[in-house]
């Protein structure tokens, strides 16, 4: 059993200006088997948790701390942490002209693992994963989400996902340029590989209709860099009804 726990954290924004404030203060805890969904509004610093969790260079920790199995986090480059188990689908996966799919994830998952899965396996592996989630198998010969749809993007983020097999998946407004039918296949592909491996995951969304597919544990509201409220799925149909504004009021007063 895994556990992704996240303790004070604080993190600023490096701009030509200085540093800027966005995490003040967050703490959470994401365990195997478990979905938490994290909501809010536009400009809540939502992403960029998903992001100093991975460790992008453009945020600095200021203070707290995030541990994954009792293992400093922070300690860790990008790809220590990826090797360690910790996995972020974009909300805008970028591209990468001159890399086919299929090179790029078995060269990502040599990596994680240390050496190359083998070549027969390999390819049934990922037909079986592509199948699952309604791609074409013509995809693993194009280059990584060049001249790719919104929705072929965000099922190529879930299919590295599957393969790769992380303990904790953090997934950045995963159904932001979705319609229905791609919603439903990747949240059916969330749900497999939650289910299959055992593993927890971090759901960063603004709407509740992915929850009506991916049903969350826990969900908290995220305002002004922290969690304001954290409750059971109800909440999200609460936020529905009600919007955001009595909490990013209350943040404010």
């Amino acid at each position: 059993m895994s556990k992704l726990t996240i303790t004070d954290l604080h993190a600023s924004v490096i701009t030509d200006e200085g540093e800027t404030p966005i995490l003040r203060g967050v703490s959470l805890v994401v365990e195997s088997g478990k979905t938490n969904a994290i909501m809010g509004p536009n400009g809540s610093g939502k992403s960029t948790l998903a992001y100093v969790i991975a460790g992008h260079p453009k945020y600095t920790v200021t203070s707290g701390a995030i541990d994954l199995d009792g293992e400093d986090v922070l300690a860790m480059s990008v790809d220590e942490r990826a090797r360690a188990g910790l996995f972020l689908a974009m909300q805008y996966p970028v591209e990468i002209p001159g890399v086919s799919v299929s090179n790029f994830l078995r060269t990502s998952i040599t990596a994680l693992r240390g050496e190359a899965p083998k070549l027969r396996t390999w390819t049934k592996d990922m037909k079986e994963a592509m199948a699952g989630l309604q791609m074409d198998p013509a995809f693993s010969s194009r280059n990584v989400n060049e001249g790719f749809s919104g929705g072929e993007k965000k099922r190529h983020e879930i299919l590295q996902m599957g393969l790769m097999q992380p303990k904790i998946a953090i997934l950045d407004e995963t159904d932001s340029g979705l319609d229905v039918d791609a919603l439903k296949v990747v949240s059916e592909g969330v749900n497999r590989f939650k289910n299959q491996n055992d593993a927890g995951v971090l759901l960063i969304t603004h709407y509740t209709r992915i929850l009506r597919y991916i049903e969350p544990d826990v969900v908290h509201v995220f305002v002004d860099g922290k969690i304001v409220a954290t409750g059971g799925p109800e909440l999200a149909e609460v936020l529905e009804a009600d919007g955001y504004e009595s909490y990013t009021a209350a943040a404010r007063a």
